[in-house]
């Protein structure tokens, strides 16, 4: 009864070892998907704004934007594409393309804080709204910095037909 018991100890503890570890920073920065096609095992500097000012996001903060994307937003933006309207996906060129544009991480926290149509003309039921009482101001601006640079390195994200071609 003694060695079960020891062992059923050292089986907890190893458990909990184990899920400390699986939850620590220095696992979520080594992502494969944030390392391989988003090319990011430093902090990489993202645009902020138009004028031109950046934020820096850890692999650890992109890394939580993917998780975040994958919870929130997959079901409808599978590897950037938009199931709701397949013309508009999350590639570069059509965050550029719309109005106003959604190029940065303040005007991709803007759009999902209050989403419009693509040519911003009306609100838009097609994606949802996050509040801040949903995500907080550092959660929703990781996603659009994951999104942001998924946009700009990621092969195959927001394209009709998927290669292993880096982006140019």
């Amino acid at each position: 009864m003694l060695n079960s018991s020891v062992w059923l100890c050292r089986l907890f503890t190893l458990a909990i070892a184990l899920w400390c570890f699986l939850l620590s920073p220095a696992y979520a920065a080594k992502d494969p998907y944030i390392t391989k096609y988003l090319k990011v095992t430093e902090p990489v500097a993202l645009e902020l704004d138009a004028d031109g000012a950046t934020k820096t996001f850890s692999p650890e903060q992109l890394t939580s934007g993917k998780q975040l994307f994958e919870r929130n937003c997959l079901n409808c933006h599978v590897a950037g594409g938009t199931l709701s309207n397949p013309t508009v996906s999350l590639s570069l060129k059509d965050l550029q393309g719309a109005t106003p544009p959604r190029d940065t991480i303040n005007a991709l926290v803007e759009y999902m804080r209050h989403p419009l149509t693509y040519d911003g003309s009306e609100d838009t039921i097609w994606c949802r709204e996050v509040p801040e009482s949903w995500l907080a101001q550092a959660d929703i601006e990781n996603l659009a910095g994951f999104v942001l640079r998924a946009a700009q390195t990621a092969p195959g994200w927001g394209v009709k037909k998927f290669t292993d071609e880096p982006i140019q």
